[in-house]
């Protein structure tokens, strides 16, 4: 029998699968082979048409009365949700579209499907009332473009965050302004119904001064009123929990998956520190430890987590800055990364993320900060892979990309910088995972 060689395509760097498919198959001739080339190109071509899609919320529009105690004070640099390509290999963003919205998306939440895209609308105005919005989007799965759904009511003033229950049937909303939670039905088609439970923050207003935070701190962001800043179910989707930066507090809340309604839990309230300002947290891969991070006292606070009660207990608090920093900051964001291994928290001012490994009782220890290359640093996330970390530098108009070490938990700048005015949010959607589910 005889096979064919072609060592004239090994020349000009032939794929390793076609070759192999051409010495597997060689007793097909060499039409043969050209066949099943065609057919590998045509597969690589459809893999390259499914890319990794990058979603930045921005703020886009100045909110009305703004109360004196805002810090961020953004222009409205942004210009809706911007739409970026990702390339997997290096981690740079491509531009690819805008969907413009005038009313600051600065946070957004993508579907565990990845057919729906919902926005947080950080605005003050809807039909004349003191509300905010929020809105559902189709996905497209070939491009990754929006097609706007509807736009419902927040349940109060300033939505700023944004989370689906691990049921998929609810989105989580918690306005800032308003001091309010909320729970909106996710309905078939992925639009949102109106609220079926709104939940307002009531208590006593923290100091306007953290004894945490570094010295000379002038921090002062949010006790001047009730702030729900970060609403999200735990991992078994059984309680719900939510911050109030003016309360110094902690919520828990027991959910109805059938009715989408919010109860007390056994112990519903956690004081932090007075003045601290509880803003974000993160929960362990392993569910049982919660890292709740502090906007003025500048500290992470690491909590055990019930997840039977929906208890928590404070075991450990440390700063997120380095040691002898003075002067004013304000926290951000808080991350685990998905190994467990580490955690990272944003410092705005400092303009860092600091570094803390986590140890084998979730106790952290500080590692190393890195300079954020950017004002004002919102936000973060990590790409899908963990490979890369994203960083919002709100009052740079840019993102900053970082290469992550798995091993050692450190940032390294990769040199790419992504101008987008006023940068709140990021999340990523690998449209060829999509695809595959189809």
């Amino acid at each position: 029998m005889m096979f064919f060689s072609f060592p004239w395509l090994a020349k000009n760097e032939m794929s390793r699968i076609d070759r192999q498919l051409c010495q597997a198959v060689g007793r097909l001739g060499i039409f043969g082979c050209f066949c099943l080339m065609g057919f590998t190109s045509v597969q690589a071509q459809g893999e390259e048409k499914a890319p990794l899609m990058a979603y930045v919320g921005t703020f886009s529009s100045p909110l009305e009365d703004m109360l004196p105690t805002q810090v961020d004070l953004p222009p409205g640099n942004g210009l809706g949700i911007h739409h970026f390509r990702v390339n997997r290999e290096t981690g740079d963003l491509t531009p690819a579209g805008v969907t413009r919205s005038g009313t600051s998306p600065s946070c957004l939440v993508i579907n565990e499907a990845g057919t729906r895209l919902y926005s947080a609308n950080e605005t003050d105005r809807l039909n004349g009332t003191k509300e905010g919005t929020v809105s559902a989007y189709a996905v497209d799965a070939v491009d990754g473009q929006l097609e706007l759904l509807n736009t419902v009511a927040s349940g109060g003033a300033g939505p700023t965050y944004v989370s689906i229950h691990p049921s998929g049937r609810y989105l989580l909303v918690a306005n800032y302004f308003g001091g309010s939670v909320a729970v909106l039905p996710i309905l078939k088609d992925g639009r949102l119904g109106r609220a079926t439970d709104v939940k307002v923050d009531e208590g006593r207003i923290g100091p306007a001064t953290s004894s945490n935070a570094p010295v000379g701190s002038k921090a002062f962001s949010g006790h001047d009123r009730t702030h729900a800043h970060m609403i999200q179910s735990d991992p078994s989707g059984r309680f719900v929990l939510h911050v109030d930066l003016g309360l110094d507090r902690i919520y828990v809340w027991k959910f109805d998956v059938d009715t989408g309604t919010l109860s007390p839990a056994r112990r519903s309230q956690i004081a932090l520190p007075a003045g601290d300002g509880p803003r974000h947290f993160h929960f362990h891969p392993n569910g049982r430890w919660f890292y709740s991070i502090q906007e003025e006292g500048s500290t992470i606070v690491l909590f055990d987590y019930d997840s039977d009660t929906g208890e928590l207990t404070s075991r450990q608090s440390i700063s997120t800055l380095p040691k002898g920093f003075a002067g004013s900051n304000f926290c951000s964001e808080i991350l685990v990364s998905s190994d467990g291994r580490f955690v990272y928290a944003g410092n705005r001012l400092h303009d860092s993320i600091g570094i803390f490994s986590v140890g084998s009782n979730g106790e952290l220890k500080h590692v190393a900060d890195e300079w954020t290359r950017g004002n004002y640093p919102r936000s973060f996330s990590f790409d899908p892979t963990g490979n890369f970390l994203y960083c919002g530098n709100q009052r740079a108009d840019h993102l900053a990309v970082f290469k992550v070490d798995q091993r050692t938990g450190g940032l390294s700048f990769t040199g790419h910088y992504v101008p987008v005015g006023n940068p709140s949010h990021i999340v990523f959607l690998d449209l060829a995972k999509v695809g595959a589910g189809n």
